[in-house]
Parts: structure tokens; sequence; C-alpha cells
């Protein structure tokens, strides 16, 4: 799963544009919102668009599991690999 993680913090990097941030800085347990890496809904917006582009992956529009989908790096690397089955961990 480490390489799905090291995946996804490359897209947030690049689909965000942080231009302060690397990848290798993000935790994969830190929240990816508030205090945590600090995105707000506009970048949750963003990430999700690429996510469906990079992984084909299908977002619900319930928001308390999106919320949860979204809350780290972890969290999303797991609903990738079990909402995408081509996706190797």
């Amino acid at each position: 799963m480490a390489g799905l993680e090291d995946e996804i913090k490359k897209l947030i990097v690049s689909a965000l544009n942080l231009e302060d941030i690397s990848p290798e800085d993000i935790d994969s347990d830190a929240p990816l919102f508030g205090d945590g890496l600090g995105l707000d809904s506009i970048d949750a917006l963003e990430l999700g668009l690429a996510l469906q582009k990079r992984f084909g992956v299908k977002l619900s529009a319930d928001a308390d599991e999106n919320r949860r989908h979204f809350s780290s790096v972890r969290a999303l690397a797991s609903f990738v690999s079990a909402a995408s089955p081509s996706v190797s961990v």
C-alpha cells in the first residue's frame, strides 16, 4: 500500500499545485483538511477529479462517506484500492 500512498501524495502535490510541499512532507496518517495539510473544500473537489481521472474511482455524493475517504492519504489509498481493482498496491 505504501506505493499507492506515495502515488497519491504526488497526485496531491501536482493536482493542487502545492509549491511549498513535497510528497515526502506529507504524513500518510495526518489529516488532509484543517490542522493537517490544510486543504479546503475547493482542494477536495480538485483532488476528487484528479483521483477520478488517474484511478477511475467514482466518488459518492454522501458527504459523510467522502469525509472518511478524504481524512488522510492512508484512507484515500484504502478507498482507491477497494474501489479500483485494477490498482496495484
